[in-house]
């Protein structure tokens, strides 16, 4: 099954209101970078063990962790939660960038050095996420 296929079975799988959030979602991030590379990580580890929730991600880069090993991820990242909706942006070195500049401006989130966490769209600012995003693939390809 393609990646695209196993990213809309995930999205329809969702309630009702979660699975038209999402998919809006996944529409806008593929209309700020159209060709990205998407993923979608089950959340299963190599024994088949559910270890998180599963994850759709746009993008690419490279991290280098300290003893020299290369792994390469998703930029941004959107998982489905029991509360409802998680955009991960990864790369940005400053933990405090997304909480002290979209924080108070996002609507009802949670916000953390790499995490927006809502309920439901209706709850955000779109268009405060969608400069975050934004933010996230141009900062981390720079």
């Amino acid at each position: 099954m393609s990646i695209q296929h196993l990213i809309n079975a995930y999205i329809d799988s969702q309630p009702e209101q979660k699975r038209h959030d999402m998919l809006y979602l996944h529409n806008m991030i593929l209309k700020i970078t159209p060709s990205c590379q998407l993923w979608f990580l089950d959340g299963k580890d190599s024994a088949q063990k559910t270890v998180s929730n599963p994850n759709i991600g746009y993008g690419n880069y490279t991290i280098t962790y300290a003893d020299g090993k290369i792994k390469e991820f998703y930029k941004i990242g959107m998982s489905a939660n029991t509360t409802g909706i998680s955009i991960y942006i990864f790369g940005i070195l400053d933990k405090t960038y997304l909480v002290k500049t979209y924080g108070q401006k996002i609507g009802k989130a949670t916000v953390s050095g790499y995490c927006i966490k809502f309920k439901s769209l209706k709850d955000i600012n779109i268009n405060v996420l969608e400069t975050a995003l934004r933010y996230g693939f141009e900062k981390q390809t720079k």
